[in-house]
Protein backbone atom coordinates (compact mmCIF):
# COMPACT_ATOMS: atom_id res chain seq x y z
CA UNK A 1 0.00 0.00 0.00
CA UNK A 2 1.65 3.75 -0.97
CA UNK A 3 1.08 6.30 1.06
CA UNK A 4 0.62 10.04 0.45
CA UNK A 5 2.25 12.69 2.29
CA UNK A 6 2.52 16.56 1.57
CA UNK A 7 5.43 18.46 1.54
CA UNK A 8 4.87 21.94 2.97
CA UNK A 9 6.83 24.81 3.22
CA UNK A 10 5.99 27.75 5.86
CA UNK A 11 2.49 26.31 5.77
CA UNK A 12 2.29 26.32 2.08
CA UNK A 13 1.94 23.12 -0.05
CA UNK A 14 5.04 23.00 -2.19
CA UNK A 15 4.43 19.44 -3.45
CA UNK A 16 3.49 15.13 -2.97
CA UNK A 17 5.24 12.54 -2.26
CA UNK A 18 4.06 9.05 -2.87
CA UNK A 19 5.88 6.59 -0.82
CA UNK A 20 5.93 2.65 -0.56
CA UNK A 21 8.22 -0.36 0.93
CA UNK A 22 8.98 -3.51 -0.89
CA UNK A 23 11.96 -6.05 -0.07
CA UNK A 24 12.51 -3.84 3.08
CA UNK A 25 13.62 -0.91 0.52
CA UNK A 26 11.57 2.02 0.72
CA UNK A 27 10.56 3.95 -2.54
CA UNK A 28 9.82 7.77 -3.01
CA UNK A 29 8.03 9.60 -5.58
CA UNK A 30 7.68 13.10 -5.19
CA UNK A 31 5.27 15.13 -7.57
CA UNK A 32 5.69 19.22 -7.43
CA UNK A 33 2.02 20.91 -6.89
CA UNK A 34 3.34 23.62 -9.52
CA UNK A 35 3.01 20.93 -12.18
CA UNK A 36 0.51 18.63 -10.41
CA UNK A 37 -2.78 19.14 -9.05
CA UNK A 38 -3.93 16.87 -6.01
CA UNK A 39 -6.64 15.21 -7.95
CA UNK A 40 -4.22 14.21 -10.20
CA UNK A 41 -1.59 13.04 -7.77
CA UNK A 42 -3.90 10.80 -5.81
CA UNK A 43 -4.74 9.42 -9.06
CA UNK A 44 -1.19 8.71 -10.05
CA UNK A 45 -0.73 7.20 -6.47
CA UNK A 46 -3.68 4.24 -6.80
CA UNK A 47 -1.68 3.49 -10.49
CA UNK A 48 1.63 3.12 -8.50
CA UNK A 49 -0.19 0.73 -6.09
CA UNK A 50 -1.53 -0.99 -8.99
CA UNK A 51 2.23 -1.79 -10.77
CA UNK A 52 3.35 -2.49 -7.28
CA UNK A 53 0.94 -5.43 -6.54
CA UNK A 54 1.99 -6.64 -10.15
CA UNK A 55 5.51 -6.96 -9.70
CA UNK A 56 4.95 -8.33 -6.42
CA UNK A 57 2.58 -11.11 -8.10
CA UNK A 58 4.62 -11.58 -10.81
CA UNK A 59 2.48 -9.74 -13.51
CA UNK A 60 4.56 -8.61 -16.33
CA UNK A 61 1.92 -7.57 -18.86
CA UNK A 62 -0.88 -4.63 -17.42
CA UNK A 63 -4.54 -5.30 -18.36
CA UNK A 64 -5.80 -2.74 -20.80
CA UNK A 65 -7.18 -0.66 -18.33
CA UNK A 66 -3.86 -0.03 -16.75
CA UNK A 67 -1.80 0.10 -20.13
CA UNK A 68 -4.31 2.27 -21.21
CA UNK A 69 -3.70 4.51 -18.16
CA UNK A 70 -0.20 4.52 -18.59
CA UNK A 71 -0.11 5.64 -22.45
CA UNK A 72 -2.14 8.35 -21.08
CA UNK A 73 0.24 10.39 -18.31
CA UNK A 74 2.67 12.68 -19.29
CA UNK A 75 6.76 10.97 -20.50
CA UNK A 76 7.56 12.45 -16.83
CA UNK A 77 5.16 10.37 -15.27
CA UNK A 78 6.27 7.87 -17.43
CA UNK A 79 9.95 8.42 -16.54
CA UNK A 80 9.29 8.17 -12.65
CA UNK A 81 8.04 4.91 -12.83
CA UNK A 82 10.35 3.44 -14.81
CA UNK A 83 13.15 4.98 -12.54
CA UNK A 84 11.49 2.84 -9.45
CA UNK A 85 11.26 0.11 -11.58
CA UNK A 86 7.83 -0.46 -12.11
CA UNK A 87 7.55 0.01 -15.96
CA UNK A 88 9.90 -0.49 -19.15
CA UNK A 89 10.68 2.44 -21.17
CA UNK A 90 12.33 2.55 -24.44
CA UNK A 91 15.21 5.37 -25.32
CA UNK A 92 12.28 8.08 -27.43
CA UNK A 93 12.83 8.78 -30.66
CA UNK A 94 12.79 11.57 -32.85
CA UNK A 95 10.95 12.41 -35.08
CA UNK A 96 13.60 12.23 -37.85
CA UNK A 97 14.54 8.52 -36.36
CA UNK A 98 11.45 7.59 -36.59
CA UNK A 99 10.77 8.82 -40.62
CA UNK A 100 14.20 7.50 -41.46
CA UNK A 101 13.99 3.82 -39.78
CA UNK A 102 10.21 3.32 -41.32
CA UNK A 103 10.52 4.51 -44.59
CA UNK A 104 13.99 2.13 -44.47
CA UNK A 105 11.81 -0.79 -43.51
CA UNK A 106 9.64 -0.03 -45.72
CA UNK A 107 11.59 -0.06 -49.19
CA UNK A 108 11.62 -3.68 -49.56
CA UNK A 109 7.76 -3.50 -50.08
CA UNK A 110 7.00 -0.30 -52.17
CA UNK A 111 7.59 0.87 -55.28
CA UNK A 112 10.21 4.38 -56.55
CA UNK A 113 6.98 5.95 -57.30
CA UNK A 114 5.85 5.16 -53.87
CA UNK A 115 8.87 6.01 -52.45
CA UNK A 116 8.63 9.84 -53.57
CA UNK A 117 5.28 10.38 -52.42
CA UNK A 118 6.55 9.12 -48.71
CA UNK A 119 9.54 11.68 -49.03
CA UNK A 120 7.29 14.58 -50.88
CA UNK A 121 5.55 13.95 -47.43
CA UNK A 122 8.09 13.63 -44.84
CA UNK A 123 9.25 17.34 -46.63
CA UNK A 124 5.28 18.42 -45.46
CA UNK A 125 5.80 16.96 -42.29
CA UNK A 126 9.07 18.81 -41.30
CA UNK A 127 7.60 22.09 -42.23
CA UNK A 128 5.80 22.28 -39.01
CA UNK A 129 7.61 19.75 -36.73
CA UNK A 130 11.00 19.81 -35.92
CA UNK A 131 13.29 16.72 -37.29
CA UNK A 132 14.64 16.56 -33.18
CA UNK A 133 11.71 16.56 -31.97
CA UNK A 134 10.71 13.64 -30.03
CA UNK A 135 7.41 11.52 -31.03
CA UNK A 136 5.97 11.76 -27.61
CA UNK A 137 5.75 15.74 -28.09
CA UNK A 138 3.53 15.11 -31.25
CA UNK A 139 -0.38 15.30 -30.30
CA UNK A 140 -3.72 14.84 -31.78
CA UNK A 141 -4.10 18.18 -31.33
CA UNK A 142 -0.55 19.10 -33.12
CA UNK A 143 -1.18 17.11 -36.27
CA UNK A 144 -4.63 18.09 -36.65
CA UNK A 145 -3.75 21.71 -36.24
CA UNK A 146 -0.73 20.93 -39.10
CA UNK A 147 -3.40 19.60 -41.45
CA UNK A 148 -5.68 22.87 -40.70
CA UNK A 149 -3.12 25.05 -41.95
CA UNK A 150 -1.67 23.09 -45.23
CA UNK A 151 -5.67 23.67 -46.29
CA UNK A 152 -5.57 26.87 -45.32
CA UNK A 153 -2.25 27.44 -47.19
CA UNK A 154 -4.04 26.44 -50.37
CA UNK A 155 -2.98 22.68 -50.67
CA UNK A 156 -5.23 20.53 -52.62
CA UNK A 157 -7.61 18.72 -50.04
CA UNK A 158 -6.65 15.37 -51.59
CA UNK A 159 -2.40 15.97 -51.21
CA UNK A 160 -3.54 17.22 -47.82
CA UNK A 161 -5.31 13.87 -47.15
CA UNK A 162 -2.63 11.57 -48.63
CA UNK A 163 -0.38 13.47 -46.42
CA UNK A 164 -2.72 12.93 -42.93
CA UNK A 165 -2.81 9.28 -44.38
CA UNK A 166 0.85 8.56 -44.73
CA UNK A 167 1.86 10.60 -41.50
CA UNK A 168 -0.81 8.40 -39.19
CA UNK A 169 0.92 5.18 -41.32
CA UNK A 170 4.39 6.25 -39.74
CA UNK A 171 3.12 6.83 -36.42
CA UNK A 172 1.00 3.30 -36.65
CA UNK A 173 4.54 1.93 -37.69
CA UNK A 174 5.99 3.28 -34.36
CA UNK A 175 2.80 1.36 -32.35
CA UNK A 176 4.13 -1.96 -33.85
CA UNK A 177 7.69 -1.37 -33.11
CA UNK A 178 6.36 -0.30 -29.10
CA UNK A 179 8.18 3.55 -29.26
CA UNK A 180 4.91 4.87 -28.93
CA UNK A 181 1.82 3.16 -26.89
CA UNK A 182 -0.96 5.21 -28.80
CA UNK A 183 -0.61 6.59 -32.53
CA UNK A 184 -1.38 10.63 -32.14
CA UNK A 185 -3.48 10.36 -35.86
CA UNK A 186 -5.14 7.59 -34.16
CA UNK A 187 -8.96 9.39 -34.74
CA UNK A 188 -7.81 12.01 -36.88
CA UNK A 189 -9.64 11.91 -40.30
CA UNK A 190 -7.23 12.17 -43.74
CA UNK A 191 -10.15 14.22 -45.21
CA UNK A 192 -11.27 14.18 -48.94
CA UNK A 193 -9.17 12.19 -51.41
CA UNK A 194 -11.18 12.63 -54.73
CA UNK A 195 -10.46 15.46 -56.87
CA UNK A 196 -12.64 15.72 -59.62
CA UNK A 197 -11.75 19.07 -60.58
CA UNK A 198 -9.36 18.42 -63.06
CA UNK A 199 -11.25 15.37 -64.43
CA UNK A 200 -12.08 16.00 -68.55
CA UNK A 201 -13.91 13.38 -70.77
CA UNK A 202 -12.09 13.20 -74.05
CA UNK A 203 -14.41 11.84 -76.72
CA UNK A 204 -13.99 9.88 -79.59
CA UNK A 205 -13.75 12.84 -81.86
CA UNK A 206 -11.33 14.72 -79.68
CA UNK A 207 -9.88 11.35 -79.70
CA UNK A 208 -9.39 11.29 -83.81
CA UNK A 209 -8.01 14.73 -84.24
CA UNK A 210 -5.56 13.88 -81.63
CA UNK A 211 -4.42 10.60 -83.97
CA UNK A 212 -4.33 13.30 -86.38
CA UNK A 213 -2.06 15.24 -84.76
CA UNK A 214 0.69 13.05 -83.94
CA UNK A 215 3.78 13.05 -85.84
CA UNK A 216 4.54 9.04 -85.54
CA UNK A 217 2.95 5.46 -85.49
CA UNK A 218 4.30 5.49 -82.19
CA UNK A 219 2.12 8.15 -80.65
CA UNK A 220 -0.90 7.19 -82.28
CA UNK A 221 -0.18 3.65 -80.32
CA UNK A 222 0.17 5.61 -77.32
CA UNK A 223 -2.25 7.28 -77.46
CA UNK A 224 -4.78 4.61 -78.45
CA UNK A 225 -3.51 2.36 -75.99
CA UNK A 226 -4.65 5.00 -73.51
CA UNK A 227 -8.05 6.15 -74.78
CA UNK A 228 -9.24 2.47 -75.87
CA UNK A 229 -6.94 0.28 -74.53
CA UNK A 230 -7.47 2.28 -70.73
CA UNK A 231 -4.06 0.83 -69.73
CA UNK A 232 -2.13 3.40 -66.96
CA UNK A 233 0.33 5.27 -68.16
CA UNK A 234 3.60 5.16 -68.13
CA UNK A 235 3.66 1.93 -65.89
CA UNK A 236 1.82 -0.41 -68.17
CA UNK A 237 2.37 0.96 -71.09
CA UNK A 238 6.17 0.64 -70.35
CA UNK A 239 6.10 -3.41 -70.07
CA UNK A 240 3.73 -3.86 -73.38
CA UNK A 241 5.04 -6.27 -75.69
CA UNK A 242 4.51 -7.68 -79.08
CA UNK A 243 4.26 -11.00 -77.27
CA UNK A 244 1.44 -9.86 -75.19
CA UNK A 245 -1.14 -9.72 -78.05
CA UNK A 246 -2.93 -12.70 -79.51
CA UNK A 247 -4.17 -11.17 -82.58
CA UNK A 248 -6.61 -14.83 -83.35
CA UNK A 249 -8.07 -14.80 -79.94
CA UNK A 250 -8.86 -10.75 -80.45
CA UNK A 251 -7.29 -9.89 -76.94
CA UNK A 252 -4.18 -8.69 -75.63
CA UNK A 253 -2.34 -9.10 -71.98
CA UNK A 254 -1.38 -5.90 -69.27
CA UNK A 255 0.66 -6.13 -66.95
CA UNK A 256 0.15 -4.03 -63.55
CA UNK A 257 2.98 -2.95 -61.63
CA UNK A 258 0.54 -0.96 -59.80
CA UNK A 259 -1.20 -4.00 -58.35
CA UNK A 260 1.59 -6.07 -58.76
CA UNK A 261 1.86 -6.70 -55.32
CA UNK A 262 -1.70 -8.62 -54.96
CA UNK A 263 -0.85 -12.75 -56.55
CA UNK A 264 -4.90 -12.10 -58.76
CA UNK A 265 -4.40 -8.77 -60.03
CA UNK A 266 -0.63 -9.04 -61.43
CA UNK A 267 -2.23 -8.93 -64.97
CA UNK A 268 -5.24 -8.84 -66.92
CA UNK A 269 -6.71 -9.89 -70.36
CA UNK A 270 -8.07 -7.00 -71.99
CA UNK A 271 -9.99 -7.40 -75.35
CA UNK A 272 -8.57 -6.04 -78.68
CA UNK A 273 -11.03 -3.27 -79.30
CA UNK A 274 -11.60 -2.31 -82.94
CA UNK A 275 -10.14 0.98 -82.98
CA UNK A 276 -7.17 -0.29 -80.44
CA UNK A 277 -6.11 -3.17 -83.05
CA UNK A 278 -6.08 -1.04 -86.43
CA UNK A 279 -3.20 1.14 -84.78
CA UNK A 280 -1.39 -1.99 -83.19
CA UNK A 281 -1.81 -3.75 -86.40
CA UNK A 282 -0.11 -0.36 -88.73
CA UNK A 283 2.52 -0.07 -85.59
CA UNK A 284 3.63 -3.72 -86.08
CA UNK A 285 3.79 -3.76 -90.16
CA UNK A 286 6.60 -1.13 -89.80
CA UNK A 287 9.40 -3.01 -90.54
CA UNK A 288 11.77 -2.44 -87.48
CA UNK A 289 8.49 -2.82 -85.32
CA UNK A 290 8.43 -6.90 -85.66
CA UNK A 291 12.42 -7.31 -84.52
CA UNK A 292 11.29 -5.35 -81.08
CA UNK A 293 10.53 -7.14 -77.92
CA UNK A 294 8.42 -4.07 -76.63
CA UNK A 295 5.81 -2.79 -78.62
CA UNK A 296 7.33 1.46 -77.42
CA UNK A 297 10.77 0.03 -78.08
CA UNK A 298 12.24 3.47 -78.53
CA UNK A 299 10.90 4.75 -75.03
CA UNK A 300 12.60 1.96 -73.10
CA UNK A 301 15.73 4.11 -73.38
CA UNK A 302 13.81 6.97 -71.64
CA UNK A 303 12.25 8.36 -68.40
CA UNK A 304 9.09 8.37 -70.05
CA UNK A 305 8.20 12.26 -69.59
CA UNK A 306 5.21 12.15 -72.36
CA UNK A 307 3.23 15.02 -70.97
CA UNK A 308 5.11 17.82 -72.64
CA UNK A 309 5.30 15.99 -76.43
CA UNK A 310 1.43 15.36 -75.75
CA UNK A 311 0.57 18.85 -74.96
CA UNK A 312 2.36 20.27 -78.28
CA UNK A 313 0.31 17.30 -79.96
CA UNK A 314 -3.10 18.50 -78.09
CA UNK A 315 -2.53 22.29 -78.72
CA UNK A 316 -1.92 21.18 -82.69
CA UNK A 317 -5.00 19.02 -82.65
CA UNK A 318 -7.03 22.39 -81.45
CA UNK A 319 -7.96 20.99 -77.94
CA UNK A 320 -5.37 23.40 -76.00
CA UNK A 321 -3.72 21.73 -72.99
CA UNK A 322 -5.27 18.65 -71.48
CA UNK A 323 -5.16 18.36 -67.93
CA UNK A 324 -3.74 14.87 -66.94
CA UNK A 325 -4.18 13.79 -70.32
CA UNK A 326 -3.28 10.20 -70.06
CA UNK A 327 -5.32 9.95 -66.36
CA UNK A 328 -8.68 11.34 -68.02
CA UNK A 329 -7.84 9.18 -71.18
CA UNK A 330 -8.19 6.46 -68.90
CA UNK A 331 -10.88 7.63 -67.08
CA UNK A 332 -12.89 8.34 -70.31
CA UNK A 333 -12.50 4.77 -71.25
CA UNK A 334 -13.72 2.89 -67.94
CA UNK A 335 -16.75 5.74 -68.39
CA UNK A 336 -17.78 4.21 -72.28
CA UNK A 337 -16.53 0.46 -71.10
CA UNK A 338 -18.96 0.31 -67.55
CA UNK A 339 -22.06 1.77 -69.85
CA UNK A 340 -21.64 -0.42 -72.94
CA UNK A 341 -20.49 -3.73 -70.70
CA UNK A 342 -21.23 -3.84 -66.77
CA UNK A 343 -18.69 -2.98 -63.90
CA UNK A 344 -17.80 -6.46 -63.98
CA UNK A 345 -16.28 -6.19 -67.12
CA UNK A 346 -14.92 -2.71 -66.50
CA UNK A 347 -13.15 -3.93 -63.47
CA UNK A 348 -11.89 -6.70 -65.26
CA UNK A 349 -10.74 -5.01 -68.23
CA UNK A 350 -9.35 -1.57 -67.05
CA UNK A 351 -7.86 -3.18 -63.82
CA UNK A 352 -9.21 -1.86 -60.64
CA UNK A 353 -12.23 -2.44 -58.36
CA UNK A 354 -15.74 -1.09 -58.69
CA UNK A 355 -15.27 0.88 -55.48
CA UNK A 356 -12.60 2.48 -56.98
CA UNK A 357 -14.29 3.34 -60.14
CA UNK A 358 -17.46 4.37 -58.68
CA UNK A 359 -14.98 6.71 -56.54
CA UNK A 360 -12.97 7.97 -59.36
CA UNK A 361 -13.79 7.40 -62.64
CA UNK A 362 -17.55 7.51 -63.22
CA UNK A 363 -19.09 10.03 -64.57
CA UNK A 364 -22.63 11.45 -65.08
CA UNK A 365 -22.88 12.64 -68.78
CA UNK A 366 -25.11 14.67 -70.76
CA UNK A 367 -26.74 11.51 -72.61
CA UNK A 368 -27.64 10.14 -69.03
CA UNK A 369 -29.42 13.28 -67.90
CA UNK A 370 -31.36 12.93 -71.50
CA UNK A 371 -32.18 9.31 -71.75
CA UNK A 372 -33.57 10.15 -68.38
CA UNK A 373 -35.69 13.00 -69.31
CA UNK A 374 -36.31 10.75 -72.43
CA UNK A 375 -35.23 13.78 -74.86
CA UNK A 376 -32.06 11.62 -76.22
CA UNK A 377 -32.95 11.04 -79.34
CA UNK A 378 -33.80 14.56 -79.68
CA UNK A 379 -32.09 16.25 -82.78
CA UNK A 380 -31.89 19.72 -80.93
CA UNK A 381 -31.50 18.84 -77.05
CA UNK A 382 -30.44 21.89 -76.59
CA UNK A 383 -32.70 24.71 -78.22
CA UNK A 384 -35.19 24.22 -75.53
CA UNK A 385 -35.71 26.59 -72.49
CA UNK A 386 -33.22 26.19 -70.15
CA UNK A 387 -31.15 23.62 -71.84
CA UNK A 388 -27.83 23.37 -70.44
CA UNK A 389 -24.49 21.26 -70.53
CA UNK A 390 -23.05 19.64 -67.40
CA UNK A 391 -19.57 20.88 -68.68
CA UNK A 392 -20.60 24.05 -67.90
CA UNK A 393 -20.49 23.71 -63.64
CA UNK A 394 -16.73 23.22 -64.78
CA UNK A 395 -16.93 19.74 -63.16
CA UNK A 396 -16.57 17.29 -66.16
Amino acid sequence: MATLTVDRRSGVIVGYNIQWCENRRRYTIYLSSRTYRRKTVEGFKDLVETLVYYRKNGTIVPDRAVANRLADIPAELQAKLANAGLICVTKSKTCQELWDTCLKHKTADIKESSMKAYLHCQEHFFKQFSPTELIEKITADRLLEWKTSMLAAGCATNSVAKYVQTTKMVFDWAVDQDWLTKSPGKNIPNGKMVNRAKDRMISMEEYAKLLDACPNQEWRTIIALARIGGLRCPSELRQFRWSDVHWAESRFLVRSPKTERHVRHRERVVPLFAELRTELERHYSLDEAKENEFVLQRFQRTSWQLKHRFDKIAVKAGLGVILKPFINMRKTRSNEVVRDFGEVKESLWIGHSTQVMRDHYFRLSDDDFLEAAGKLDDPNPHAHPHAFSIADDGRR
